[in-house]
Parts: C-alpha cells; sequence; structure tokens
C-alpha cells in the first residue's frame, strides 16, 4: 500500500480489521473498572479502602512498563505479532484472575493480566501512524475504532454482570464471567491481527534507551504533553464513573440488573452519534470538537445528582446524554494523537510512533487506575460497609450520598477541568 493509495482511503476491510481490536481493549479497559472493585468489597469482604490500593497498584504498574512496550516495538519495526501473543497472554490471565477468591491473588493476577495488556496496546494504538499518512484517513480511522469500541463496551461491561448473575454470582459468577471476557479478548486480538494482514509494518527505528529519554522527546512536543496530560484526567473521571456503575445501581437506581441497563443507556446513544461526532470534527476542528464533547458529558453527569428525585426513564436519558460525550471524547482525543506523532516526525525527522503511544497508554492507564482508586476513596470516606456474601450491604445516608457523589460530580469536575490543560498550549 502506497502513500497515494492510503491517502485515497484504506480499504474497509483494513479499517475494520484494525477496530476490530478494540474488543480486546473495550473488555480489559471496562470490566475490571466495572467489577473488580465491587468483587473485592461486596464479594471477598475487603475494606473500600484496601480494594481501592490492589485494584489502584497493578494497573498503575503499566505506567513503567507501557514505555518499555512502546521501546520494543519501535526496535521491531512490524507490530502485528503483539497483537497476536500480547492478546493470547491477555485472555489467559484474565481468566485465571477471578480463579482464587482471595485479595492478595487477586492483586498479583492483575498486576501480570495488566502486563500483558501493556504489550497488547501499545502496539495496537501506534499502528495508524504506519496506517496512513493522511489526517482526515486516520479520523476516519478512529471513527470505526471508537464504534466498535463502544459495542466492545457494551458486550463486556453490559452482559458481564448477567453472566455473574447467571453463573450463580459470589465466586462462583466471577469465574464463569472471568472466562466470558477472556474469550471476547482473544476474539478482538485474532480479529485485529488477522485482519490487518498486508498493511505497512513500519520500520525498525532506534528507540529512545530510557524512560527519561522517551520524556524528553515527549515533552519537546506540547501539543502532545498538552492532549496527554488532558486525557488522563479525563481517564480518571470516566473510570471513577465506570467504578461506581455497580454500586449506583444497588443503593441509588435500586433496579434488578440496573447495572446491565446502565451500560446499555450509556454505550447504545454514543453508536448513533459517531457519525454526528465525525462531522462536528470537520466543522469545528477536532481540539474544538474535544472540547465540546467534554463539556457534554460533564453536564450529563452533574445533572445525574437529581437521580434519587429521578424516574428511572429521566436517568436513563441522561446517561445517554452522558455517553454521547464520551462517545466524542475518545473519537478527537485518539484522533489527535497520530496527527502529532506525525508532526513531530516532521519536525525531528525520526518516527517514534512507538514512544508517544508507549507514553499515551501509560497515563491513559494511570488515569484509568486512579478511578477506582478516587472512587473507592470516597466510599471509604462516606463509610461504606463491605460484605461477604457476594450481595451488596445495606447502607446509610451518608455511605449513600458517597455512592451518588462519586458517580456524579466527581466525574464531571474531573472532565470538565481537564479542558482547560487541552486549551492551555
Amino acid at each position: 500500500m502506497t502513500a497515494t493509495s492510503a491517502q485515497a482511503g484504506l480499504p474497509r476491510r483494513v479499517l475494520l480489521g484494525y477496530a476490530g481490536g478494540s474488543l480486546a481493549t473495550g473488555a480489559f479497559g471496562t470490566v475490571p473498572g466495572l467489577l473488580l472493585l465491587p468483587y473485592l468489597t461486596d464479594t471477598l469482604g475487603v475494606a473500600a479502602g484496601v480494594a481501592g490500593l490492589l485494584v489502584l497498584l497493578p494497573k498503575a504498574w503499566d505506567v513503567l512498563v507501557n514505555p518499555v512496550a512502546g521501546r520494543l516495538s519501535d526496535r521491531s519495526g512490524d507490530r502485528r505479532p503483539y497483537l497476536l501473543w500480547g492478546g493470547a497472554a491477555l485472555a489467559v490471565l484474565f481468566a485465571a484472575m477471578f480463579a482464587v477468591p482471595a485479595g492478595w491473588y487477586v492483586a498479583v493476577a492483575f498486576l501480570a493480566t495488566a502486563t500483558a495488556f501493556a504489550f497488547y496496546q501499545v502496539p495496537y494504538v501506534a499502528l495508524p501512524a504506519v496506517l496512513t499518512e493522511d489526517h482526515a484517513e486516520r479520523t476516519r480511522i478512529m471513527t470505526y475504532r471508537v464504534a466498535v469500541l463502544a459495542v466492545a463496551i457494551l458486550a463486556s461491561g453490559a452482559l458481564a454482570p448477567l453472566v455473574v448473575d447467571l453463573g450463580g454470582g459470589g465466586v462462583a459468577g466471577h469465574r464463569w464471567m472471568g472466562l466470558f471476557v477472556g474469550v471476547l479478548i482473544l476474539a478482538g486480538a485474532l480479529w485485529a491481527y488477522l485482519g490487518t494482514r498486508g498493511t505497512p509494518v513500519g520500520r525498525a527505528t532506534q528507540a529512545e534507551p530510557s524512560l527519561r529519554a522517551q520524556l524528553a522527546v515527549a515533552g519537546a512536543n506540547r501539543r502532545f504533553t498538552a492532549l496527554l496530560a488532558c486525557f488522563v484526567v479525563q481517564s480518571a473521571g470516566i473510570a471513577t464513573m465506570l467504578a461506581g456503575v455497580q454500586y449506583f445501581a444497588d443503593h441509588v437506581v435500586g433496579q434488578a440488573s440496573g447495572a446491565t441497563f446502565l451500560f446499555a443507556g450509556f454505550v447504545g446513544p454514543a453508536l448513533l452519534v459517531m457519525p454526528l461526532w465525525s462531522r462536528a470534527g470537520a466543522r469545528l476542528g477536532k481540539r474544538r470538537a474535544l472540547v465540546a464533547a467534554s463539556l457534554l458529558f460533564a453536564a450529563g453527569a452533574c445533572a445525574l445528582v437529581a437521580s434519587p428525585a429521578l424516574p428511572g426513564a429521566a436517568i436513563y436519558a441522561l446517561v445517554a446524554v452522558t455517553g454521547c460525550g464520551y462517545a466524542g471524547q475518545q473519537v478527537f482525543a485518539l484522533a489527535l494523537l497520530p496527527d502529532h506523532i506525525a508532526a513531530d516526525e516532521q519536525r525531528t525527522g525520526r518516527r517514534q510512533a512507538g514512544v508517544f503511544t508507549g507514553l499515551w497508554t501509560a497515563g491513559e492507564t494511570f488515569g484509568l487506575a486512579l478511578g477506582p482508586g478516587i472512587y473507592a476513596l470516597v466510599l471509604q470516606l462516606s463509610g461504606y460497609a463491605s460484605s461477604t456474601g457476594g450481595t451488596a450491604a445495606a447502607q446509610d445516608d451518608a455511605a449513600r450520598l458517597g455512592v451518588l457523589l462519586g458517580f456524579t460530580v466527581v466525574p464531571a469536575v474531573l472532565v470538565a477541568t481537564a479542558t482547560a490543560l487541552l486549551r492551555s498550549r
């Protein structure tokens, strides 16, 4: 495939093939943030504060691992084999994470799973900078990718709680859920690997030798650092909301399978607005469209504070508005990333996609790790009571208020204020 043919438009097979890899990233990015914290507090009886650390520390480890994965993928040139072997390891380790009902085991298994994810995600995110040189075509790639990502979030996030229930709940239900999500991850990895056959693989480059050197490269690209700072904070806000879905369903909505319906309301409308966001990006520019999407997310999340006084239909409508904002955030942040990578190559004469995507995914992972930690801290401060029965214990008014604020105000503040970082450069 030449640059001319890439500018004329990538084949749909490649677009769908690359996008399919988001089935793996979406499942791993969604399910641990959704179910791992409630699993620890409401099935294994771990205190909320300790559970937050058990979820935070293994993911924070990826901040160090992701740049290593970036350097190795730059040196290899061909990133596709990482999709196959990294994805297979991720699938097996995810299923194993729920095999033993002990907090220490979950933490260790989660650490190993997060490491495998780094060696899948970093090369995966770096691929668009190789697939095409055209900026508009990269937006098209990301539109396809985020559409599949939304389906992955819907399939994994909405169905995973149902699988837990159908599997008998508690430890047994979570084991079945681990197997189910592991299959989704493996399917996504194979889809991306096979679907991108015959595409440009790039060339092996001399990677930066250390994390300090990589930070120096990224620091010289001010637009990249501004975008990364914004994305990290926004990822923390989104992950905070994600961590609170099960708690919000149990203690505010109070509806059977409420977590599944919340996810359907969040992701379903997002699939419909993807073409609208693409048009908005062409009209407003990617950066302005990202700000608009972020503010829409924040407005919807803030409005959900009134949920205890609202009917169920109104709650789900506000969740849908929030989900539409989330969809735009993902499209434009991910579409801006390869543009900044290409601009850096023009400035320096060196293509170091692995350096930038390694730092990007490290930052994203750190933000996603902070979210459950932030929500667990809110639960701990509000006096949330853990249990070992596989069912959430009854909570007092202070704990229910913590559940509500952690799901609404905290994510809204994080996502909205992050746009100031974006607009400062």
